[in-house]
């Protein structure tokens, strides 16, 4: 029997899976640390926690399995996508890593968009540029800390930080370089004519790999550390929605899959490089080699929940808190809630948006307020479903739902009657990091490509169909639908309030 590492370098956890040569899971270890707040929509934190965490988890996972360690033939990586990690000559990290949700960087995007056009921007990466990605985070940092930027001579994303303390390597695979929008999407390599615009020099940039390439070996003292046999082969992996994907067996074309962990992501693949022409959808490389994916991203979906419950039901469990919202009918007696708490991606690139209740009167207590905020979530998802089913994928027979959301009976259910369409549960719950390891098992031959190894290794287990409440939620969505082109400039006139100078 031989056995697969996944490594999952998440925002608030490193995740390490075992999983076996038929891609049964065996042991899961991880290892939480927080993130910074310095400012108003900052988001920082250091790559070495992620280190530690890889180093921790890993010899978690080999305690609790013992496992002989001389049958681990690869480490497949994932983790939070378009971080910034500068690195000197020396290899030394300079600055906090600018995280996924940091959104300093409005002025940065317009900058971008000034130099290179917005539609000739979206036509050469498929995206506009927005405050999450990693480019101008890039910009950012050449404005505002000059002297950091003298220093850089290698930029990483978070995950292949990762990489490079194993194997001293500096790499990334296609999915996260498309992340960057730094990427030719078409070509799947960095484009010069993005490059030199925003004066990033090439040399700075790690070498591209597809998803299932090998892309070094464990160094022996950083074998030794991890416990580990030196010398095993790291694959390239991905970043964490694509390889989340590869976890559910969203990997061909008319599969879809939804991710509802603390942001939300709907995510289907195709099999061309196909582009939303306002850049509304986030069009990236998959892991998969030669496919490509279409992404709508919610940034507060289960987050959305937890603040809700931290905040009116603090000392309450999910389950208790989520109990009595069954009984409220649909559409919480006029209530909706928009999940906008961190600003958002899709459809609206606004990191000034805010979340709202709207429609409360005295007759809502407790109960609608959360069975709004799951109906709000989902509306807000739909908004990437409708935007993808009308870029031209074809059908969409099935969705994978994954994620602490999905866990729920109750917002299944209101998801699937949102969509309209059949959700699909799978054997598989570890998502990313689950698929990050199948990545590793292709890469190093213990399956032929990525579709076979996901048909092996994952089975539907449950299915949740549309009731007829999908009517109702059919009138109520053009509704919410509409609150945030109404309330999008009190959101801008409300920023000042809460912003530092």
């Amino acid at each position: 029997m031989t056995f697969f590492i996944g490594i999952d370098s998440s925002t608030t956890a490193t995740k390490a899976l075992l999983m076996n040569e038929h891609g049964s899971v065996v042991g899961v270890a991880s290892s939480e640390y927080s993130f910074e707040t310095p400012h108003p929509l900052w988001s920082e934190q250091s790559p070495s926690l992620w280190w530690t965490g890889t180093v921790e988890s890993i010899r978690q996972v080999l305690a609790k399995t013992n496992v002989d360690v001389s049958a681990i033939k690869g480490i497949g990586l994932t983790g939070q996508m378009h971080g910034l990690v500068l690195l000197d000559e020396k290899g030394e990290v300079l600055r906090p890593a600018l995280l996924w949700n940091d959104q300093r960087t409005a002025a940065q995007c317009d900058a971008i968009r000034a130099r290179l056009g917005r539609e000739r921007l979206i036509q050469i990466t498929g995206n506009d540029a927005l405050t999450g990605f990693t480019a101008p985070k890039i910009l950012w940092v050449q404005e505002h800390e000059p002297e950091i930027w003298k220093r850089v001579r290698h930029i990483l994303l978070p995950k292949d930080y990762v990489r490079y303390k194993m194997t001293g390597e500096f790499a990334i695979d296609c999915a996260d370089g498309a992340g960057t929008i730094l990427f030719d999407l078409k070509k799947r390599s960095w484009s010069q004519e993005v490059l030199t615009a925003l004066d990033i020099p090439f040399e700075y940039l790690p070498k591209v790999y597809e998803g299932t390439d090998i892309t070094g070996a464990l160094l022996p003292n950083v074998a030794a550390e991890l416990g580990l046999p030196a010398g095993t082969p790291v694959i390239a992996g991905g970043g964490d929605q694509a390889t989340s994907a590869v976890g559910t067996g969203a990997v061909s074309a008319g599969v879809a899959s939804l991710s509802l962990g603390t942001s939300g992501v709907v995510f289907v693949t195709t099999d061309t490089p196909a582009i939303e022409p306002e850049g509304r959808l986030h069009a990236f490389c998959h892991s998969v080699p030669d496919k490509w994916h279409f992404m709508g991203v919610m940034l507060s979906a289960a987050g959305s929940l937890r603040w809700h419950r931290d905040t009116f039901a603090p000392n309450t469990s999910y389950d208790q808190l989520l109990e009595p919202a069954a009984n409220i009918q649909p559409g919480s007696e006029g209530l909706i809630f928009l999940p906008y708490l961190t600003g958002e991606r899709t459809p609206h690139p606004d990191p000034l948006a805010r979340g709202a209740f709207v429609g409360l009167t005295v007759r809502h207590a407790l109960p609608h307020m959360t069975r709004a905020v799951l109906e709000g979530v989902s509306f807000g998802l739909r908004d990437s479903f409708e935007l993808i089913k009308n870029a031209g994928v074809g059908k969409i027979k099935e969705i994978r739902i994954t994620g602490g959301g999905a866990k729920n009976a109750l917002w299944r259910q209101i998801l699937a009657d949102v969509f309209d369409i059949e959700l699909a549960t799978v054997s598989s719950v570890e998502g990313s990091a689950f698929g990050a390891a199948l990545l590793a098992a292709v890469g190093t031959g213990a399956f032929p490509d990525v579709q076979t190894a996901c048909e092996k290794a994952i089975q539907v287990t449950g299915v949740t169909k549309p009731s007829a409440n999908s009517a109702l939620y059919n009138e109520l969505y053009p509704i919410y639908r509409d609150l945030y082109p109404s309330l999008s400039t009190q959101f801008n006139r409300l920023a000042k309030f809460s912003q530092t100078s």
